[in-house]
């Protein structure tokens, strides 16, 4: 039998659009939302129906944004047209300010039962430079609604190397995070992506250079090993049990779906991207441009994505001769403490997770 599927679905609405997100959103509308609910129940209606699905994952964008009885619009297409697994694990990212306690119950009764939540810090100062809408009492105050509202698996963001954060503002989030009633936390380094509100010089000498980002990714990983938290991959961190099942079939090269604007989907040997584009979804759901139809997760591929896992690559997804050129090239990177070579996998240190780009690269070249 294969591995279930993912299923995610881009949610491209917004409030208001953070400075620092170069991901496709619009404003919200409810005519457009309405719209668009009812184009990705077409677009689910066009897959195999015997597909086994085991994790929905409502993106976006701002999924929280949502009326409920769109999100539940959506999911029962799923239901409807796949076969969902009893424990499937439903994610909805989460704004805080949209987390009242009428919506959280109402999420609870749509089947949601992981709730991802955009904190990104607990220091109110960081949380104005980002031009985030909730304080850090809000954002806690918003958890601990969810967990009230009997929500068990939850998950928060936390953005490092923002402007001005320093290894003790850091502290400070860390500190709040860890007394927090949540299971797992994602753990992001801030990138100024062209063409956003933040691509200035003025705001990039706002940023850690790359020293000190490094030296705050060591203390937030071991902070968070501290309180209990596992890390799995470069930059998510989990309670025993709760890792992100749907995220982990990216890593493991594991099929997904994709349905919303700018959503990406590799099925069936393809893979597939939504145009970055709501109007033309809302007159075409079903319009998709294939990327590949070729073998769709390389060697190289397998190499760059599952190193990003904290348990590495495995020799029985790589040829003989492949597996042995790796492991020919990670010699040297063993020796430089970048790599553990076991006796059938290859993983990164935590040294390794730092530069792991470069690692990566010196093993596929």
């Amino acid at each position: 039998m294969s591995t279930p599927a993912g299923l995610y679905v881009h949610v491209p609405f917004c409030a208001v659009k953070c400075p620092y997100c170069d991901f496709y959103s619009n404003p919200y509308r409810r005519e457009r939302a309405e719209a668009y609910a009812a184009r990705v129940a077409e677009n689910l209606a066009a897959y195999p129906a015997e597909l086994s699905v085991d994790t929905v994952y409502f993106g976006g964008g701002t999924p929280s944004i949502l009326p409920p009885p769109l999100l539940g619009q959506m999911l029962h297409a799923a239901r409807r047209r796949f076969s969902l697994a009893a424990d499937t694990e439903i994610t909805l990212e989460v704004n805080p300010l949209t987390a009242t306690p009428a919506a959280l119950d109402a999420w609870r009764g749509l089947g949601v039962n992981r709730l991802s939540f955009g904190m990104q810090s607990a220091v109110d100062a960081e949380l104005h430079r980002l031009g985030r809408r909730h304080t850090a009492a809000q954002g806690i105050a918003a958890v601990d609604r969810a967990a009230a509202a009997g929500f068990q698996n939850i998950s928060c963001d936390l953005m490092l190397g923002t402007p001005g954060q320093t290894g003790e503002s850091l502290a400070q989030s860390l500190a709040v995070y860890a007394q927090l009633p949540i299971a797992h936390v994602s753990a992001y380094l801030l990138s100024i992506e062209p063409g956003t509100p933040f691509d200035t010089e003025a705001m990039r000498s706002q940023v850690p250079d790359g020293d000190a980002a490094a030296l705050l990714y060591v203390q937030m990983a071991e902070c968070l090993e501290q309180h209990g938290f596992r890390q799995y991959e470069i930059s998510n961190f989990a309670r025993p049990g709760f890792e992100s099942r749907h995220n982990l079939k990216y890593w493991q090269c594991v099929d997904y779906i994709g349905i919303g604007p700018a959503a990406h989907s590799c099925f069936n040997g393809r893979r597939y991207a939504v145009p970055s584009d709501l109007d033309g979804f809302l007159q075409a759901p079903r319009q998709q441009e294939i990327l590949t139809d070729e073998e769709p997760y390389t060697p190289e591929e397998r190499v760059m994505l599952g190193l990003r896992l904290a348990e590495g690559i495995r020799q029985q997804d790589f040829s003989e001769s492949c597996w042995a050129g790796l492991l020919r090239r990670a010699e040297p990177l063993q020796r430089a403490g970048m790599l553990w070579i076991e006796p059938d996998r290859i993983r990164l240190t935590r040294q390794g997770f730092l530069v792991s780009n470069s690692v990566i690269c010196s093993l596929v070249e």
